[in-house]
């Protein structure tokens, strides 16, 4: 019950020590070779803030091998690290439609990809995200056809990808969110954000508070990474 009245963090990630313990107890024994590799190689990547982290990477690899997609979409390729564990967790003849306005960085990660064995099931489209959605949605077959979205794209768009992705959607197909936290400025107030954070703050702010308010979606937020947000499509 809400009572309005701040409750006491339980712990988790309280420390840079304790995050450090999850992922060399938890996460990075488990982290398949391939992603390993692709991780180091996005490293000394001059943005490589923007892979996915690890933690979060494994929480979605866990879902992804308990629902057993077919037919997933991903927004935001970047040098593929979510790409590639999406790969190696759905089945040999499931499909990955991967959109990406930049090519060049799919690439930095494109031979980990195929020497993993997984290339096959990728479909990239070198694309803004909006027009590749549109041009997906133009062929009725695709409507309610995706098992599993993954969106890791510019914040600003993410209320108009979720409205694409819905409609692309299975009914109890997942969509994940990723970075729905904004590097914690969520819960800061406003002067006290870094004017490199504010613009995706608002958009953020205002992407979480529609999909809580969104019928068609149950949800929840795992403070993993940057935050990640996953949906299920009801109706």
């Amino acid at each position: 019950m809400d009572n309005g009245k701040p409750t006491e963090p339980k712990g988790f990630m309280q420390t840079e020590e304790l995050f450090e313990y999850i992922l060399k107890t938890n996460v990075y024994p488990r982290e398949p070779e391939p992603l390993k590799e692709l991780r180091a190689l996005t490293a000394s990547h001059p943005w490589a803030v923007m892979g996915t982290s690890p933690d979060a990477g494994q929480m979605i690899a866990f879902l992804l091998k308990t629902i057993c997609p077919k037919k997933t979409i991903e927004v935001g390729v970047f040098t593929g690290y979510s790409l590639l564990l999406t790969a190696l967790s759905i089945p040999d003849d499931g499909k990955i439609v991967a959109i990406d306005m930049s090519r060049e960085s799919y690439e930095i990660g494109l031979p980990v990809i195929q020497k993993a064995g997984v290339e096959h099931k990728v479909e990239f489209i070198e694309s803004m995200a909006l027009p590749a959605l549109d041009n997906l949605l133009n062929n009725s077959d695709n409507e309610g056809s995706f098992d599993f979205a993954f969106v890791d794209a510019d914040k600003s768009n993410y209320i108009n990808y979720h409205e694409r992705i819905m409609k692309l959607l299975k009914i109890n197909g997942i969509v994940a969110y990723d970075n729905t936290l904004w590097f914690g400025s969520v819960a800061k107030p406003e002067d006290l954000v870094l004017d490199e954070f504010k613009e995706g703050r608002i958009s953020t702010i205002a992407f979480n508070k529609a999909l809580a308010a969104d019928p068609r979606i149950d949800i929840f937020t795992a403070p993993l990474g940057d935050g990640i947000t996953v949906c299920r499509r009801l109706y």
